[in-house]
């Protein structure tokens, strides 16, 4: 059996793959098992921060691998505590939950705002509010909390105390707070999995302003956005917010699972002894990679995303086949004439591996893709979608 057989035989249905079996790869770009090659705009969904096989996360991972690759939370471990620091010193929190995963992360996230809306607010402060076509994970909790109803059919009875609000609707959030006892609202800036839509600066600036009016918790997902991808750390960090919690995932360890929960000086005491634990999470050799990861996403990198975005821009801009670009940073949404499995499609055929979200093509390279690359995969983007 080759490779696809096998799958098909013994791998649950879940996913409706390419027709593409990769082997091995070298920054941003792949080849499969029959010598094809590919550039990578996809990236693991955003997980391969620095392209594949990066030498230096490669030394980093297998240092660590050198010494102890597994020891649970029972004990302390050097990468762990540092890569603690490193996150709290970057971004002004003051400590750190380490899972395996985005929804994991916003699971601890849901505990934490319960845990402290009880002791703060008062136990019956069990809603926490979301926006409209979010995602915010697969488990049944972080289903209920995203806001997309066609992933929660086959599901019932999710987890209740979510509410769902239209985004860049104001009046629609003061009513939830009106009508629910609101722990706390937890959003995307950018909603990756909903279309690569961003919310606008205003709305998000009310959001803060009406979460601090009621005395809730403010909670952003930076799963997706996280990392560098929108051209800053974390995406919540352009829009000058000033988030309670933060949960990350994807590109934090470049490759390896890795989720993590940012708490301010608000929430960083709610959780105790026994509230919360994981046998992986804080997994040496995963914490040794996000170290690099962190390492390596400098101002430097940080203005190369922003200059590599405004020259994806300009040359999607000159397109016929493409009339919108929502996104920011390197994660980008494409509306094009064609439907964008197609463009994604004839694309792959030509070399490129792009995603979709929504009816829209999108786009989330490697950070430090060389601009040449960048270029030539826009190219061939323009070419297949006119």
């Amino acid at each position: 059996m080759d490779t696809m057989a096998r799958d098909n035989a013994y791998v649950a249905n879940t996913y409706r793959r390419f027709p593409v079996s990769i082997v091995r790869g070298k920054g941003s770009l792949l080849w499969d098992e029959d010598g094809k090659e590919y550039i990578d705009m996809g990236t693991g969904i955003a997980v391969n921060t620095l392209g594949v096989a990066d030498d230096g996360w490669q030394q980093a991972v297998t240092a660590q691998l050198g010494l102890v690759q597994h020891t649970s939370n029972l004990y302390y471990t050097e990468p762990c505590a540092r890569l603690a620091e490193m996150l709290c010193q970057r971004t002004g929190m003051k400590k750190v939950f380490f899972g395996n995963s985005g929804a994991e992360a916003n699971e601890c996230a849901i505990k934490v705002a319960r845990k402290w809306a009880a002791e703060q607010l008062g136990p019956e402060y069990t809603t926490i509010i979301t926006l409209q076509n979010s995602f915010h994970g697969r488990t049944l909790t972080t289903l209920a909390a995203t806001g997309q109803e066609h992933y929660h059919e086959l599901f019932q009875p999710l987890t209740p105390g979510f509410v769902h609000v239209p985004a860049e609707d104001v009046e629609a959030l003061r009513k939830a707070f009106e009508q629910h006892k609101v722990a706390a609202v937890l959003m995307e800036c950018i909603q990756g999995e909903g279309g690569v839509v961003p919310l606008s600066p205003a709305y998000a600036a009310a959001v803060e302003e009406i979460v601090r009016a009621n005395g809730a918790l403010l909670m952003v997902d930076e799963v997706q956005t996280g990392n560098g991808r929108t051209g800053a750390l974390y995406a919540y960090m352009n829009y000058g917010l000033h988030p309670d919690v933060v949960t990350t995932a994807k590109g934090l360890s470049g490759g390896l699972p890795l989720g993590a929960v940012l708490m301010n000086e608000r929430t960083e005491h709610v959780l105790g002894y026994g509230d919360h634990g994981s046998t992986f999470g804080g997994n040496p050799v995963c914490c040794a990679a996000a170290l690099y990861v962190l390492g390596c996403i400098d101002d430097a990198l940080l203005m190369s995303v922003r200059e590599k975005e405004y020259c994806l821009r300009n040359r999607f801009a000159a397109s016929g086949g493409i009339t919108e670009v929502t996104g920011m940073g390197l994660m980008l949404g494409l509306k094009t004439v064609k439907p964008a499995a197609e463009v994604v499609q004839r694309c792959m055929e030509q070399g490129v591996l792009c995603l979709t979200a929504k009816q829209k093509v999108r786009l989330l390279p490697a950070l430090n893709i060389p601009m040449a690359l960048l270029e030539k995969a826009a190219d061939i983007i323009c070419e297949v979608t006119q």
